[in-house]
């Protein structure tokens, strides 16, 4: 179950942590690593993404994945995504919050939806920015993960100006995960079961 609340102490977020590369532009930067990561992901799924140039709507890409069949329509989901430095999610752990810092990001996520259907993906990197990815012989590595959530139909007080949500950490975003959610559209399921 997705669950919305408020902060559960009242604070005010810390000063920025992150040993960037250059703070003019970390936050430039985050939204690159994060888009490389599910570009990656999509690839690997077989998808398509499209980056949507004006955040008029709350949403930063559309994942699209072409129907088996040429007669069949195309299966598409939007996702509007976040990175975040100040949580390392516990896979012990149920789930773990994140907390919107406006109001409105909330608000576009959990309206109904017909078609397409939306979802917030929280990626978690570390606060040095020189440790967000490994190059080995191996193989390009992305520190930390995302992780997906639908929050449509969830409910949170209007006064709360910064709403915290709870993600599942067995919502990770992988292949498979990015395919059910695309099956699950396909099939007219709500993708928060």
């Amino acid at each position: 179950m997705v669950r919305a609340t408020e902060p559960a102490d009242g604070r005010k977020p810390r000063a920025s942590h992150i040993e960037a590369v250059d703070m003019r532009y970390v936050t430039q930067m985050m939204e690159q690593l994060q888009q490389g990561y599910i570009k990656s992901v999509a690839a690997t799924a077989g998808l398509a993404v499209e980056i949507v140039p004006v955040d008029v709507y709350g949403y930063d890409v559309r994942l699209i994945r072409p129907p088996s069949d040429p007669l069949d329509e195309e299966s598409a989901v939007l996702a509007q995504l976040k990175c975040t430095t100040r949580i390392v999610p516990d896979q012990s752990r149920e789930y773990f919050s994140y907390q919107f810092t406006k109001r409105q990001y909330f608000d576009h996520l959990v309206k109904p939806r017909k078609y397409p259907k939306a979802i917030l993906v929280v990626m978690t990197a570390p606060p040095r920015q020189a440790e967000w990815t490994e190059v080995t012989h191996d193989g390009l590595w992305t520190r930390r993960s995302c992780f997906w959530v639908s929050l449509e139909g969830v409910h949170v007080d209007p006064l709360v100006k910064k709403p915290t949500v709870h993600i599942p950490t067995k919502n990770r975003v992988d292949a498979q995960s990015l395919s059910e959610i695309l099956d699950k559209v396909d099939r007219g399921e709500p993708l928060n079961d």
